[in-house]
């Protein structure tokens, strides 16, 4: 694990909110779609199995194709997020208990500040900074 794919964590949290909500608004506007009559083909249930055209209700196909696209494409999205989410919470749950793994906790997962983190500590903020470059260059090593 390095400095860049744990940084991710926070906009990877963002992005996921915010593509709950657009899958939301894209379930929403599914069911508003419009009944329309469409044709399908059916055939009878015994033999001979003579093929017709039935008309039938259904909601605008192309617009709700549409729609089931983007949510498929934006729920693949999701899963990519959260994959790599659980990544960054293993790698910070596998740690030993103690301050280094507050330290990943509270700066990474929490995403507060280096200062707050600190504070909440009860290190200097050039501390916070060190511990997380020194146990990543141990963890890569070893």
């Amino acid at each position: 694990m390095d400095k860049k794919k744990l940084e991710r964590y926070k906009p990877l949290k963002r992005e996921l909110l915010m593509i709950d909500k657009q899958i939301s608004k894209l379930e929403e506007r599914r069911e508003e779609l419009p009944v329309v009559m469409g044709k399908v083909q059916s055939s009878d249930h015994e033999f001979p199995y003579t093929e017709r055209r039935v008309s039938v209700q259904m909601i605008e196909p192309k617009e709700a194709d549409r729609i089931d696209r983007e949510i498929v494409r934006k729920r693949a999205r999701k899963r990519q997020i959260e994959e790599e989410m659980n990544g960054i919470e293993s790698f910070i749950s596998a740690m030993p208990e103690g301050e280094d793994r507050q330290v990943f906790e509270l700066y990474y997962l929490e995403g507060m500040k280096q200062r707050e983190v600190a504070d909440i500590v009860g290190l200097e903020q050039s501390s916070i900074s060190k511990k997380i470059t020194t146990y990543l260059q141990l963890s890569y090593n070893s």
